[in-house]
């Protein structure tokens, strides 16, 4: 079995990106490298990282920012409960002293499951703990053959067994290291380059013809769709927005006001809506007109369909009286979306 390890290894050491994660044992750094990197491409992450770290160097710098420049730094990355966690774990580490060392420790941490744990303790510390991310997952399946499901328990306990029998214990971060890099550049989910895999020879899925099936998945993503209809509103030199604090997506970002309806509605339909007139004073004749349409915006789970509409009102409008007032030209200071980020960034 030490084959397999020192196969990856060498393999590792002539192919691995040179990423500024893998240059430090700070476990800091390396923490915030895998909270970016979940749900996140290396050639993403990275710029975010850089600028991350460059803004909050250390748990301490971090735990005394404030939730809403966290999120603005964040922006653009998605899955912002990841920054939300983030930011409250520091808090907590910041409390202690300094960051935990054992594993039990960090798995308390707000947002750190089993995975992240073992690979801040293995990368950090060098102790002997097996990561399992998605790319392991692929490796070992199909190195071993293994046509469990992998989000079924027994497929995991399959996967989650052989990880940790394969890891070089003497090396266990370059170890961890190898495995998720092989599987990021090597033995990738779409054409892996099996023509020239070292381990060709051994790889039950290439003597089977199960590439390309393998690893397996028994369940798939539903999405659902949801109608968001957005005023933005000009009173001058002024907007309004606001803070969505709801249990939902985007929790704690900023937004125009906002209508959300059941289903696609067109300008007749909007126009109607009694959420509308609720937010518009009986002293003001607003002109509505639609300026985006329709536009498409994907997450993991759901699907959004958002309509942008521009009205312009008096200055000392009293209409949207429950939203925040700034200084258009500062909107760039508030954490939004990358829906609302791409509308302003045609419209401003």
């Amino acid at each position: 079995m030490n084959d397999f390890s020192n196969t990856i290894i060498n393999w590792y050491e002539e192919h691995k990106r040179d990423l500024p994660w893998r240059k430090t044992k700070d476990p800091f750094l390396i923490w915030v490298s895998e909270i970016i990197l979940q749900q996140t491409r290396v050639e993403q992450g990275l710029d975010y990282y850089q600028r991350f770290v460059s803004r909050f160097p250390n748990v301490f710098k971090l735990a005394e920012a404030e939730e809403d420049e966290v999120l603005k730094c964040w922006q653009g990355l998605g899955y912002y409960s990841r920054a939300r966690n983030i930011h409250m774990a520091a808090k907590q580490i910041a409390e202690i002293g300094e960051f935990p060392k054992t594993l039990e420790d960090v798995l308390n941490l707000r947002g750190v499951g089993e995975y992240t744990a073992a690979a801040i303790c293995s990368f950090a510390y060098d102790m002997p703990y097996a990561v399992v991310d998605g790319n392991v997952y692929r490796v070992l399946s199909r190195w071993l053959g293994i046509d469990r499901p992998i989000d079924s328990g027994e497929g995991k306990r399959m996967i989650s067994e052989a990880a940790k029998m394969l890891l070089d214990k003497n090396r266990p971060a370059l170890h961890n290291q190898a495995i998720m890099e092989f599987g990021a550049l090597q033995c990738t989910k779409n054409n892996p380059n099996c023509m020239f895999c070292p381990l060709i020879d051994c790889c039950i899925a290439y003597k089977k013809g199960l590439v390309e099936t393998l690893p397996v998945k028994q369940h798939k993503t539903k999405t659902s769709n949801r109608y968001y209809n957005y005023i933005f509103v000009r009173m001058g030199e002024e907007t309004v927005i606001h803070k969505r604090i709801a249990d939902d997506i985007w929790k704690n970002l900023y937004e125009f006001p906002m209508i959300e309806t059941d289903r696609a509605v067109s300008e007749e339909e909007f126009y109607s809506l009694p959420q509308l007139h609720n937010m518009i004073s009986s002293n003001d004749k607003p002109v509505f007109k639609l300026v985006q349409k329709g536009v498409k915006h994907v997450l993991s789970h759901r699907i959004i369909y958002a309509n942008f509409y521009e009205v312009n009102l008096p200055e000392d409008s009293e209409s949207f009286k429950n939203y925040h007032k700034i200084k258009i030209n500062d909107i760039h200071k508030f954490a939004v979306s990358r829906l609302i980020n791409q509308f302003l960034s045609l419209t401003l």
